[in-house]
């Protein structure tokens, strides 16, 4: 009730004429509506994180594809090079670089980022560390890097993600716990990928044909864009050197294509393929994620230190949610993640106007459409990992390169976007962004569609 006398005397405030006769009859203030507000902020916006640069190397096929003769580190230092490049922004502002990483040694892969940092021309005080939540590890490196910021540990950093899965395969070192067996759940912790997507398809009804339709939307769509040249904004060229298997000759190429798109692919060719992981499954390798290679990097800061610095403003942190699922049934993690991120932005799935989720494998990519009653028009729509390839670390940072640079093609048509993947033993992430100039002091408000304008405060 204190809420609502409260909210009553601020919108009164509103109302009342000013004693003064030159000052408006209506200004702004900061919004004291508690819970009801959907963002808190402060009133000039300043704490807000946005994203002034996003960036991705092409994505290429594992241990065959354009980077199978690179070191990781360099993936990773040609994204962080472009950033400062692109921007010109001071290296020694940097507070932070933190790096979505999945299949390497952590020690390792820690160092080789720490190199990677001082490839790109980084000095030496700005830190680097690495963060593993299986495939949402770059969006992981995203949402941790703007938490930091919004905490004020620092107002500029950088969320990456890199893998090499060429360098390093999918594996299992050291014996297994017996203790294991007495929980049900730990053991499918280690259930191979390609089994949960059958139990997916299998517990939900999820159809052959419909994986392979999913599969061949994919390449279409990836395909279009490659041809339309709408990924040029976003990959960052690498100059790189290919070793002939047969020879041992070295050739320098400079690598800028996606190179696991498949424009070709079709039904009738996917139909052909057999099962992999199940005998008389429904998945197969035309209808899962590519084994790739690459990396991707975002630049985030706090709005006022973006304008100071004069650098665009092209999207706008909103929020992140890990959620909890079964991992037998890993890949449905973006359908309980999506819901927890959209309502933590205090939105609704119908306000969303672009999704990007990463198609692990089409059958879970399937359910989770099906499952938010997600329109297919928004989602996806220059394809995604089964066609484009899932380096697992670098998907997340990826995937908020293309989002972003699709919404502000869009325009005033779309405003918020969506990203999501599942993730091994049973998890989802997502994460929802606004459009960079979707936001003023007159449009921080959100679309109120009932008839009921009471504040819930009130309730």
């Amino acid at each position: 009730m204190e809420k609502a006398i409260t909210r009553q005397r601020v919108l009164l405030q509103h109302l009342h004429p000013s004693a003064a006769a030159s000052s408006p009859l209506i200004s702004a203030c900061v919004c004291a509506a508690g819970d009801s507000a959907a963002y808190q902020r402060t009133s000039c916006f300043g704490d807000d994180v946005v994203i002034v640069a996003a960036y991705r190397t092409a994505i290429c096929k594992s241990k065959r594809g354009g980077f199978k003769d690179t070191y990781p580190e360099e993936l990773l230092s040609a994204v962080l090079k472009a950033l400062l490049d692109k921007t010109k922004l001071n290296p020694n502002e940097v507070g932070d670089i933190v790096v979505g990483t999945v299949l390497a040694p952590g020690s390792q892969r820690a160092s080789e980022c720490r190199m990677a940092a001082f490839y790109a021309g980084f000095p030496e005080t700005v830190p680097v560390r690495t963060v593993n939540r299986q495939c949402s590890s770059g969006l992981q490196a995203v949402a941790d890097v703007a938490a930091a910021i919004k905490a004020g540990f620092y107002d500029i950093g950088i969320g990456a993600g890199l893998e090499s899965m060429t360098a390093n395969a999918m594996s299992r070192d050291g014996p297994v716990n017996p203790k294991l067996k007495e929980f049900k759940q730990a053991q499918d912790c280690l259930l191979p990928m390609g089994i949960t997507s059958e139990n997916v398809a299998q517990r939900y009804g999820v159809t052959r044909k419909e994986q392979d339709q999913a599969a061949v939307d994919s390449h279409k769509k990836a395909a279009a864009a490659t041809a339309s040249g709408k990924f040029i904004e976003e990959i960052v060229p690498l100059t790189t050197k290919i070793v002939d298997p047969k020879t041992g000759e070295e050739k320098q190429v400079t690598i800028s294509v996606d190179d696991g798109i498949r424009p070709e692919t079709s039904l009738s060719g996917l139909a052909k393929l057999k099962p992999v992981f199940k005998k008389d499954g429904s998945t197969t390798a035309g209808n899962s994620s590519q084994v790739s290679d690459g990396a991707g990097a975002v630049l985030l800061m706090r709005r006022d230190a973006a304008m100071q610095r004069g650098l665009p403003i092209i999207g706008v942190f909103r929020s992140f949610a890990a959620v909890g699922v079964d991992p037998a049934v890993m890949g449905i993690g973006p359908a309980v993640a999506i819901p927890a991120a959209v309502k933590s932005a205090g939105l609704q799935i119908e306000d969303i106007d672009l999704f990007e989720i990463n198609e692990a494998f089409a059958s879970q990519y399937t359910y989770c459409c099906k499952k938010l009653e997600l329109d297919p028009a928004k989602v996806n729509v220059n394809g995604g990992a089964i066609a484009i390839g899932h380096p697992l670390g670098a998907t997340g940072a990826r995937c908020v390169s293309t989002l972003l640079n699709e919404m502000k093609r869009r325009g005033r048509d779309c405003r918020f976007g969506v990203i999501s993947m599942c993730i091994g033993t049973g998890m989802g992430a997502a994460a929802v962004f606004e459009r960079g100039d979707a936001v003023d002091e007159l449009t921080n408000a959100k679309r109120i569609h009932s008839g009921n304008l009471l504040s819930k405060d009130a309730k």
